[in-house]
């Protein structure tokens, strides 16, 4: 009944009385219950809450409390974002047993917005991953093809869009962690503009680079669920205020005057001849709708996974000493010290992952090492972020791949962490210059796995994206319908 319809298709009958929320909330569940077993998306779902805030929100429906454009629409939530009362695990074993005790700042917005939370999705360890095999619960699988990962850190949440469990997910995105997964998937996913969410509530990994953002089976529902969930919070430092946040206006097929680059370095060695094929025609599709489409040069590229990771591992390593056994969590049960404490319940409680990101950053941050390693990255960090305004000083938007490979098959990654680290080679630069991404699908492979297109944009240009988007899209659509 609900399982082939959009988000915005589905609350539109829901506020026409088509369809009741309780029955939506249960098709949803139904399709959970048929699917994950195999799929493993989730690590909580929440029937019980959902049925209850079902009711609730067909109430504020029918007296007219809620008229937004996502009334009534199940969602699911990565496991990283903070809900009252809900299991909030970071798909660690050191935080297996976590309720906290107040919503993130997006959970309120989905709230607000009557949205259902169906439950937390699958995710690497603390976000630490690229494939979602490093949690804690075990790997997610992707829907195109069960032998092979569905991408990460939010694979659980991109699975879920791409098998229909739910229609929309929130994902967090540290180095490409929704749009890489996004590209396996072949969903929607985008990351906005660093400080256009806010980050309360989302339990931190590399707080510099976090941002959340929206996963959805297309383009309008991606701009109907980033309106919900953008606004300027005070409880985050970080927060911006951005001048428009009518994201669902920029739906338009328009692209016409608009300048797009494609990175020469991006189409080098190490990417599937497949994938650059595809996106070179994805990017043919957007000049024939009127853009302007060219290749250029972007330099200091190379520099953007060594910086990466120096940057983001050191703020790991800050970023996790809170969760020692103490206050909340995993505790080891045997010790003789406060000490041991400490030590037991982080060697107990942490992935292989999680303590080899933890290692290095804390290596980076010592004595001696700071000046050579992490004040460096800074400075590459900013080298880099110069590139990509000389880049914008002539093109609206950049056309890149969002993986240099489809979906990996499960178990081929995790056994050299560095093939891992390079597979976010197309993204992490994103988050180094707080900059927004999308990723779209742009076809599959000779395997049938999906390939996915990644469009980059300068700061607060989340409208632009979303418009190049949709006009591709639409596009495409009416390529496959064959008219």
């Amino acid at each position: 009944m609900t399982a082939s319809k959009t988000a915005a298709e589905l609350s539109a009958d829901i506020r026409a009385g088509r369809i009741r929320v309780a029955d939506a909330v249960r098709q949803s569940l139904q399709e959970i219950k048929e699917k994950d077993q195999d799929i493993h998306a989730f690590i909580t779902v929440d029937e019980e809450g959902a049925m209850k805030r079902a009711e609730e929100v067909q109430k504020a429906i029918d007296d007219g409390t809620l008229t937004g454009p996502l009334a009534g629409v199940p969602i699911a939530v990565k496991d990283n974002i903070c809900t009252k009362g809900l299991l909030t695990t970071c798909a660690s074993h050191i935080l297996d047993n976590f309720v906290p005790t107040y919503d993130a700042e997006v959970i309120t917005k989905l709230r607000n917005a009557g949205m259902v939370i169906m439950g937390k999705t699958n995710m690497d360890e603390f976000a630490m991953g690229s494939t979602t095999e490093t949690s804690f619960f075990g790997p997610t699988r992707n829907p195109a093809d069960l032998n092979h990962v569905p991408g990460g850190s939010s694979g659980g949440s991109c699975a879920a869009v791409a098998s229909g469990e739910v229609s929309m997910a929130l994902g967090s995105d540290t180095g490409g962690s929704i749009r890489q997964p996004s590209s396996y998937c072949g969903v929607v996913g985008m990351k906005p503009t660093y400080g256009a969410v806010s980050r309360y509530g989302l339990i931190a990994y590399g707080s510099s680079l976090d941002q959340i953002g929206p996963i959805a089976g297309n383009v309008s529902d991606a701009a109907a669920l980033l309106q919900v969930i953008a606004a300027p919070d005070k409880k985050d430092s970080t927060s911006a205020t951005l001048d428009d946040y009518d994201f669902m206006s920029a739906l338009k097929e328009d692209v016409r005057g608009l300048k797009i680059g494609i990175p020469k370095e991006y189409f080098g060695d190490g990417l599937e001849t497949e994938i650059a094929t595809a996106i070179r025609a994805a990017g043919d599709v957007l000049a024939e709708a009127g853009a302007e489409v060219e290749e250029f040069h972007l330099d200091l590229i190379d520099y953007a996974i060594p910086a990466y990771y120096v940057i983001a591992c050191a703020e790991a390593s800050s970023n996790l000493e809170r969760f020692d056994g103490v206050k909340y969590g995993y505790r080891a049960e045997n010790y003789e010290d406060l000490n041991d404490l400490y030590k037991k319940t982080r060697t107990e409680g942490f992935g292989d992952e999680v303590k080899r990101r933890i290692m290095l950053g804390s290596f980076v941050l010592s004595s001696g090492y700071y000046d050579a390693y992490y004040l460096k990255a800074l400075r590459v960090k900013n080298l880099i972020k110069q590139s990509f305004n000389r880049a914008f000083e002539k093109y609206d938007i950049i056309l890149a791949p969002a993986a240099p490979t489809t979906a990996p098959e499960i178990g081929k990654s995790l056994s050299d962490p560095l093939k891992m680290y390079l597979s976010d080679i197309y993204t992490v630069s994103v988050n180094l210059c707080g900059l927004p991404g999308i990723t779209v699908p742009v076809g599959r492979d000779a395997a049938g796995l999906p390939i996915g297109m990644q469009m980059i944009g300068d700061c607060f240009r989340e409208k632009t994206l979303l418009r190049a988007a949709y006009t591709y899209e639409q596009a495409a659509r009416r390529t496959s319908e064959g008219r």
